[in-house]
């Protein structure tokens, strides 16, 4: 019996081993395949680069969570790098395998207009170098047409059309619901433009609020039409916009008719025969089941000429909300970015900073622990260069302080110098059902915040005073960093937002540039040579799990199927409108302490794919209504 015994332990120890050999192997292929570099020209053909944007573009495609990912459950929005997108462009330009370059816009879902500049700029460089670049869509709306506007030919499909429509719309006001349901907002605000409250405490825009909203839509509506107008000539927009339902009436309510009588596009033609037309010119497709052209995929062009990323010069992306604690790409974490900097300046030799920001701020404290370290590296001796992307206002604007240089864009949203604080209390709703509070207290502030039986005066005033001391300090940064007085920033500042161009003029920017003029700028700074400086991405890798999961994603063709006519798209802006007033809710239950956060900019970039929170709070309320 003990000689079985044995023999069976034996038997036992050699199936584990196997199993550790194979699991070894098993995530030794698995690194080996991740580590891979692609290297340049490597599974490229010849073809069409095929720029297929179903998702959006943003500045810091946002990390996903894994699990979300594997169980199909994670946002479906994809997102494009602009600066893998304008690396790809730039490459192609003299690459002679691109043939052309083709926009399959059917499922493009936006971005900022600072992104759509640069990718246009991009592609204008690619017809300069003669290289055509088609453009294909069921219906454009403003930001797919923006894109569309630099290319050779523009061609839509027959039963669709061109919408534009502009900035512009409305958004909900929960004052009246919050007095129904016996809620009370306490609101702590600076700022006379500072409108990010006004949901909670009005039933309706404040004039102030409207002029500026109004003034800052008319800056960007006309940049918008100053770009197409140069861009395509022959369109005939101020017609078409200014009276669309003549338009379609001129052709029997034809609306793609409609636009390509107004110049708006040049072909009318089906999927089939757009891609039968590309290949013309990027020969054809061997496969059946893919495109009917030789195409060259976006995201493995773009691996394959992403540029080398070790040099002197360190970028630090600062995007998305400014939350505090920790958070992956696309959401700009006070400690994680912090730390990533400290990191870099400890260990690199690097020799000037481009803090390149799109972000419509949020926490204080975690904006405040951003610019601490964004001017600890100009304390060490290092040039600090702001690049402002699509958005860089409130806490956004707060971190560029530390700069030597800011460079913005005429599209940029700025500004937004204020501050809030909101926290709701539940003693009117509770005492609907015939609950009340009661208890004792030692001090002025005992028990506050008191959720259930409401704040107290006392209470209320020292939030106020905090808010408002934390105004000052913000005027103050300001003002040291543009060299002005308090009083001059004041004056400008109140909450209220600008465009880049007004921007520019009131002293909150420097300078016109993207992002590699800044770093032009930063190089001259360093006293390098800006044609050789190289820069060096500080940003969180995401876990090498996650990027084979999400390479395996990428493959997936029906991960987010689009809505391709006017009536599906307006059924998507439905979804994005319910989501908004999750996250308006979400906003004012969490508090989140004193807040640096503009309301005006959640509007103007890239649609932000809704949260799992988002979708459960959503959940619940529909729940609630059956």
């Amino acid at each position: 019996m003990a000689f079985i015994k044995g023999i069976w332990r034996i038997l036992g120890a050699v199936k584990d081993g196997l199993v550790l050999l194979l699991l070894l192997l098993f995530f030794g292929l698995l690194y080996a395949a991740l580590t891979m570099a692609p290297t340049p020209g490597s599974a490229v053909s010849s073809g069409a680069l095929l720029l297929d944007l179903d998702g959006t573009i943003v500045e810091q495609p946002a990390e996903i969570d894994p699990f979300s990912l594997l169980a199909g459950s994670g946002p479906q929005t994809r997102e494009y790098r602009l600066a893998d997108i304008v690396a790809a462009l730039d490459a192609a330009k003299n690459d002679a395998k691109v043939k052309a370059v083709v926009l399959d816009l059917d499922g493009f879902m936006g971005a900022g207009q600072v992104a759509l500049s640069r990718v246009g700029l991009a592609l204008d460089s690619l017809r300069a170098a003669k290289k055509p670049v088609y453009a294909f869509a069921t219906i454009y709306t403003d930001d797919g047409y923006q894109l569309a506007a630099h290319a050779s030919e523009i061609w839509v499909d027959p039963l669709g059309g061109v919408a534009l429509a502009g900035p512009g719309g409305s958004r909900l006001y929960y004052k009246g619901l919050i007095d129904r349901l016996g809620v009370n907002a306490h609101v702590y605000r600076v700022g006379t433009y500072k409108s990010f409250v006004e949901p909670f405490t009005r039933t309706e825009q404040s004039p102030e609020a409207k002029a500026a909203d109004t003034a800052l839509a008319g800056a960007l509506w006309q940049n918008w039409q100053d770009e197409v107008a140069k861009a395509r000539p022959k369109a005939k927009l101020a017609g078409y916009m200014a009276d669309p339902a003549a338009a379609a009436r001129a052709t029997g309510g034809n609306l793609s008719q409609a636009a390509l009588a107004a110049g708006l596009v040049d072909r009318l033609g089906s999927e089939a025969s757009f891609e039968a037309h590309v290949a013309k010119v990027a020969g054809e497709e061997a496969d059946a089941s893919k495109t009917g052209f030789a195409a060259i995929d976006l995201r493995t062009y773009a691996k394959a000429h992403r540029p080398a990323d070790d040099g002197a010069i360190g970028v630090l992306t600062v995007a998305g909300d400014i939350v505090d604690g920790e958070a992956g790409p696309g959401t700009a974490a006070g400690d994680t970015i912090s730390d990533l900097l400290y990191t870099a300046l400890a260990e690199k030799a690097l020799k000037a900073l481009v803090v390149r920001i799109d972000s419509p701020g949020g926490s204080v404290m975690a904006s405040e622990k951003i610019r601490v370290a964004i001017q600890s590296a100009r304390d060490a001796g290092l040039p600090v260069v702001v690049s402002m992307g699509n958005v860089a206002a409130s806490g956004g604007y707060w971190v560029a302080t530390p700069a030597n240089v800011i460079f913005a864009e005429p599209g940029t949203v700025t500004g937004s110098i204020g501050v809030f604080g909101i926290l709701p209390s539940f003693e009117g709703t509770l005492a609907k059902i015939g609950i009340t509070t009661d208890g004792i207290t030692t001090t002025p502030l005992s028990g506050q915040p008191d959720l259930a039986g409401g704040t107290t005066p006392q209470f209320d005033a020292v939030m106020q005073m905090g808010v408002e001391d934390v105004y000052r300090r913000f005027v103050g940064l300001v003002a040291k960093a543009r060299d002005k007085s308090p009083a001059q920033i004041d004056a400008i500042a109140q909450g209220r937002v600008w465009d880049g161009g007004t921007a520019r003029q009131i002293g909150l920017v420097d300078r016109f540039g993207g992002l590699e003029d800044a770093v032009a700028e930063a190089a001259k700074l360093a006293k390098l040579d800006p044609a050789k400086a190289r820069t060096y991405r500080i940003e969180k890798q995401p876990d090498r799990i996650i990027r084979f999961i999400e390479q395996m994603r990428e493959g997936d063709e029906d991960a987010a199927p689009a809505a391709r006519d006017l009536l599906g798209r307006a059924a998507r802006a439905q979804r994005l409108w319910a989501m908004q007033a999750v996250g308006d809710v979400r906003a004012m239950l969490a508090g989140n302490g004193v807040r640096a956060d503009c309301l005006e900019c959640r509007g103007l970039g890239a649609p932000k794919a809704a949260t799992r929170e988002d979708a459960g709070v959503w959940a619940l309320i529909m729940s609630a209504l059956r």
